[in-house]
């Protein structure tokens, strides 16, 4: 897809995936407040519970299955998968308006959904962010306070899958010092608005 439209400059499409507990998470909001270069996230829907710091309509769009189900069935998502028995999926229009502006949208999705979009060639480049290692994946986890045991003996099993999956994206960071991996995320992404 071009990055250019008759209104100017088309903001390139940012997908940063990576395993339950690699802390990618953290490292896109890090990422969101550079100012130096006009990057913005997309708020994704999802049918999973609300957690307790968690602001309908910031931090998602907590809707419920019925509705979920009306808006795939309508074409409204660029992407969207079930996980771990919720589903989440990015909204067409959330993205598409940013894009417009000339801003980079940054989207943090699963391996799953990455692949999805991946296939309508509008992504731009892709971040995959790996765990020091599998322990530090574990006690991040833990440290959530949000994972039962069962949900969280899954969410390993799957990071190792995703791991494989590794090899799809443009560019890997390895996340063992928050500050480091951050300035290779922004020193990987700033080119793409060289070309403005």
């Amino acid at each position: 897809m071009s990055n250019s439209t008759k209104q100017g400059f088309f903001g390139p499409l940012i997908i940063i995936s990576g395993p339950s507990g690699s802390g990618k998470s953290t490292l896109v909001k890090e990422l969101l407040k550079d100012k130096s270069m006009p990057l913005e996230g997309a708020i994704s829907a999802t049918t999973r519970t609300k957690r307790q710091f968690e602001v309908d309509g910031v931090d998602y769009f907590f809707w419920d299955k019925g509705m979920f189900q009306q808006e795939v069935a309508k074409g409204s998502f660029l992407e969207w998968a079930e996980v771990y028995g919720n589903y989440y999926g990015t909204l067409i229009s959330e993205v598409d308006a940013r894009r417009r502006r000339g801003a980079g949208v940054v989207l943090e999705i699963d391996v799953q959904g990455a692949g999805q979009i991946r296939k309508t060639g509008s992504v731009s480049q892709s971040i995959f962010v790996v765990p020091p290692d599998m322990k530090a994946c574990e006690a991040r986890l833990r440290s959530r306070g949000t994972e039962t045991e069962e949900t969280l003996i899954k969410r390993l099993a799957s990071a190792k899958h995703e791991m494989e999956q590794a090899v799809e994206y443009d560019f890997k960071v390895v996340n063992d010092d928050l500050e480091k991996a951050v300035e290779k995320i922004k020193d990987f992404v700033r080119p793409l608005f060289l070309e403005r």
